[in-house]
């Protein structure tokens, strides 16, 4: 059997793609790796794969419209949205986490992403439920660059 190997610079138009498979019956979708295996790259000259990532400059502005409108929520309809899309062993650091940013003035953005994409995740759109993975993760490193620099002026 012979090793796989692509064209240079068609191996480059792949390097800041994320292609995944279709979503099975339980909405998982697999990765592929099209430069480094051929049932990849033959299901990506099919159209089968499809790309994580895929909006254009424009859309991803009209995304953040979408996302940055300032939403209100009670801490228990917080912590349901929560206990709706996170695993349970970081449930309650999630939790935690947003209740601090929403009290931040340079994290609150990261919550109202939240809140908003897990709205349009239950509403049916799939691809949000990663961006409410994302909400946590920039409202942590917010949350963090706040303690650093309140820590150095002091």
């Amino acid at each position: 059997m012979s090793n796989f190997r692509l064209p240079r610079k068609l191996k480059k138009s792949f390097k800041r793609k994320f292609l995944l498979y279709p979503a099975d019956e339980n909405g998982n979708s697999l990765m592929a790796q099209p430069t480094r295996l051929q049932k990849d790259y033959d299901a990506w000259k099919r159209g089968i794969l499809r790309e994580l990532f895929d909006r254009k400059k424009k859309d991803r502005g009209s995304m953040f419209e979408k996302l940055d409108i300032e939403t209100a929520t009670s801490d228990e309809a917080l912590e349901a949205y929560i206990n709706d899309i996170f695993r349970e062993d970081i449930r309650a650091m999630a939790f935690r986490t947003f209740m601090r940013a929403k009290e931040s003035k340079t994290a609150k953005r990261a919550y109202y992403q939240f809140i908003n994409a897990y709205q349009i995740y239950r509403d049916g759109d799939d691809s949000y439920g990663n961006i409410c993975c994302l909400a946590l993760d920039h409202a942590e490193d917010l949350l963090r660059k706040e303690n650093t620099i309140g820590k150095n002026r002091k």
